[in-house]
């Protein structure tokens, strides 16, 4: 039997990540972090760039060992091509067609949000594969997006945000609280401990299958600096309900048109992906679903944000539909789906 072994890259953002696939198995997923944005509030393009240069060569040569492989033992590239910070997936890139050229293998382009739902058809020991068509709920930072999935490679956007993404609300609001960056994983660790009743936020509710957040960012702001004025102390002595509160009203908006799509499509077998998909209750309300006859799939925590795993899965399955990149293509920050 011939294997199939991909090396991916991922650099989209400020994760500095590489993996090694075979035949739809992980053997290998190293991802380096970069924690100088923390105290800017926020990923600075610039500084990204720069960790992506001094992390990705450690990072490839991890990933190759750890995965207990030769260089020679890999049949194809696949890197990022986007969506992303430009310069963050120049790196990628370049260092991807740099390798190619030296080991005289092929390139495969990976988009990043549609390696972020194939995630969920990584191969492990015991694992059951979504059944097709699939229905996905893709949510992160950056993009929040209800994914039918005919085939592995024939993904089409049913919903999506016409502002804010889900994880950018996450951000926002816990932004206004006074919490450092990343806040979207301490909102969902306060609001453990919080009463997601206490304070209600609007749930939006547009036409269709789309979404919208920039409603709720405001009416955080405009409540939270309401309080303070009677009681400064406010946020301090309530943080852990509105938390919670701010993180259900996230989760019930999420759900409210990803249900409508389950009913609009009838697919039963669903999943949940991209970084938000680690967030406790999403996760908790996903696998609720199963309750109502669905097949629900809910990806590891380390597949769950920006991986090279996703990249990795993505060029196999692009590999063994012969679909391959050449060294002319450049990357870029906005792609179509």
């Amino acid at each position: 039997m011939q294997h199939i072994t991909i090396l991916g890259i991922e650099s989209s953002c400020d994760e500095t990540s590489a993996s090694i696939i075979r035949d739809g198995r992980v053997l290998s997923n190293f991802i380096a972090n970069q924690e100088i944005h923390e105290k800017y509030g926020g990923v600075v393009p610039e500084l990204a760039s720069r960790a992506h240069q001094s992390n990705i060569v450690p990072v490839v040569n991890s990933a190759i060992v750890q995965a207990g492989i030769q260089r020679h033992e890999i049949d194809a590239i696949a890197y990022t091509a986007g969506p992303g910070l430009i310069g963050a997936l120049m790196v990628g890139s370049s260092f991807a067609k740099g390798l190619s050229i030296s080991l005289n293998k092929p390139l495969i382009e990976a988009h990043h949000m549609k390696a972020h739902v194939l995630a969920q058809f990584i191969e492990e020991e015991g694992k059951t594969l979504p059944t097709l068509p699939f229905l996905c709920l893709t949510v992160s930072g950056g993009h929040t997006q209800i994914v039918l999935v005919e085939e592995p490679l024939n993904q089409k956007v049913i919903g999506t945000t016409i502002d804010d993404a889900a994880g950018e609300a996450f951000d926002k609001a816990a932004k206004i609280l006074g919490l450092p960056y990343p806040g979207g994983p301490l909102i969902d660790k306060y609001a453990q401990e919080g009463d997601p009743f206490k304070f209600k936020f609007p749930i939006s509710d547009i036409p269709g299958l789309d979404y919208s957040f920039s409603g709720l960012k405001t009416a955080v702001l405009y409540f939270v600096r309401d309080q303070i004025k009677t009681n400064p102390a406010f946020v301090e002595e309530n943080l852990n309900d509105i938390c919670a509160s701010v993180q259900h009203t996230i989760v019930e908006t999420l759900l409210a048109k990803f249900e409508k799509a389950m009913e609009q499509t009838g697919v039963k077998s669903i999943g949940i992906a991209g970084g938000v998909s680690a967030n406790s209750l999403l996760r908790k309300r996903m696998l609720a679903l199963s309750e109502k006859g669905c097949d629900v799939f809910v990806p590891k925590f380390e597949f769950c944000t920006d991986n090279a795993a996703m990249i990795a899965i993505y060029g196999y399955y692009m590999y063994k539909e012969n679909h391959f990149g050449d060294l002319s293509t450049t990357p870029k920050a906005r792609m179509e789906y």
